[in-house]
C-alpha cells in the first residue's frame, strides 16, 4: 500500500486505501488542497489490481517528476507529484529503509554510599562530577571540589580523570589521577562511593610465540639409549698427558687418534723383525762362502 506524503509536511500523509482518490479545493475531495492554483476537482488517482493511475482533470495543472501528464499516468513508488504549489511524494513504506535503533545504554554509575544512594546514572560522552550545578553529575557533598573529576566514554571504553580536586580520586582503594574503568570498579570521591556497571568484556589471551613452553616430565620422549646399536670393541687408548686431561677437547682428540697410533707402531715392529731376518740370512750366507774358499 502506498501513501502520499507532503514534502513540506503542511498536511498529514494520505494512504491510498480506496479505489478512487480525488484531489482539489472542493471539500468533497478525499484530499483537499486550499491553494489558489488548484481547481475544485483537480486530479484523481485510481487503483486497479495493485496499480495506481493518475488522471489530470485540470488540463495541464498536474506534474509528475517535473513533467506534465496527460489524461492517464501510471504512478510508482518514489514519484514526485506537483499540484499547484503542493509537492507530494509517493512512498512505499514496505521498501523504506529501517531506521537504526538507538544503542541501549551500556555504562552506568550507581551510588552505593553517600548522597543519592541507590541512584543509577547513565554515562555517555563526557560528563563532569562535582558540586557545581554545571556538572552533569552534581552532588552537594562538602568534601567534593566544584569540578572534582570527569568521565569519558569513547569507543565503549570508560575513563575517569581527576580535575585537580582537593581530596583526590580513589579507584579500588588506590588514589589515581586517571584510570580506565572496568565493570565492578568502585570509585570514592569525598563521602560518595560509585559502582561501575558496564558490559562484560571477555579478553582472550593470544599465545606468545616467544614465550618459553614448559613440558611435564611424563610428556618427554623416552631416552634413545635402548635404540642405539651395540658399540664396537674399543682399542685401549694410550695414557693421556696433563694437557689432554685439563682440556676435554684435547682429550677427545687424543682418544680419536689412539687407534691410528697403535696401527703405526705395529707396522714399524713388523719392518724391524723383517730387517733382522734378512741380516741373519746374509750373515749365514757369508760364513758358508768363506768356508768354501778355504
Amino acid at each position: 500500500m502506498l501513501r502520499l506524503q507532503f514534502l513540506d509536511n503542511r498536511q498529514a500523509p494520505v494512504w491510498l486505501t480506496e479505489e478512487r482518490l480525488t484531489i482539489g479545493q472542493d471539500s468533497r475531495n478525499q484530499l483537499v488542497l486550499n491553494d489558489p492554483e488548484v481547481v475544485s476537482f483537480h486530479a484523481e488517482i485510481r487503483q486497479d489490481h495493485g496499480y495506481y493511475y493518475l488522471s489530470d482533470v485540470s488540463q495541464g495543472g498536474t506534474l509528475v517528476n517535473d513533467q506534465r501528464i496527460g489524461s492517464l499516468f501510471q504512478l510508482r513508488a518514489g514519484d514526485r507529484l506537483r499540484i499547484g504549489s503542493a509537492e507530494l511524494l509517493l512512498v512505499d513504506p514496505s521498501r523504506a529503509p529501517a531506521r537504526p535503533q538507538p544503542q541501549a545504554p551500556r555504562w552506568f554509575l550507581q551510588v552505593i554510599q553517600g548522597e543519592h544512594q541507590g541512584r543509577k546514572f547513565h554515562i555517555h560522552g563526557s560528563m563532569t562530577f562535582g558540586r557545581s550545578s554545571k556538572c552533569e553529575l552534581c552532588f552537594s557533598d562538602a568534601e567534593l571540589s566544584r569540578r572534582h573529576c570527569e568521565f569519558f566514554l569513547k569507543d565503549d571504553v570508560l575513563e575517569v580523570k581527576d580535575l585537580a580536586s582537593a581530596n583526590g580520586l580513589t579507584v579500588n582503594q588506590q588514589k589515581v589521577r586517571n584510570a580506565v574503568l572496568q565493570p565492578g570498579d568502585q570509585l570514592k570521591m569525598g563521602s560518595v562511593t560509585l559502582l561501575v556497571i558496564g558490559p562484560k568484556v571477555s579478553v582472550s589471551d593470544a599465545p606468545d610465540e616467544d614465550a618459553t613452553q614448559f613440558v611435564r616430565v611424563a610428556d618427554l620422549p623416552l631416552p634413545s639409549a635402548a635404540r642405539k646399536p651395540a658399540a664396537a670393541p674399543r682399542t685401549p687408548a694410550p695414557r693421556s698427558n696433563g694437557a689432554a686431561a685439563a682440556n676435554p677437547l684435547r682429550a677427545a682428540a687424543a682418544a680419536r687418534g689412539a687407534p691410528a697410533q697403535t696401527q703405526t707402531g705395529q707396522a714399524a715392529g713388523r719392518l724391524w723383525l723383517g730387517g733382522l731376518s734378512l741380516l741373519a740370512l746374509g750373515f749365514c750366507l757369508g760364513a758358508a762362502l768363506m768356508y768354501t774358499l778355504r
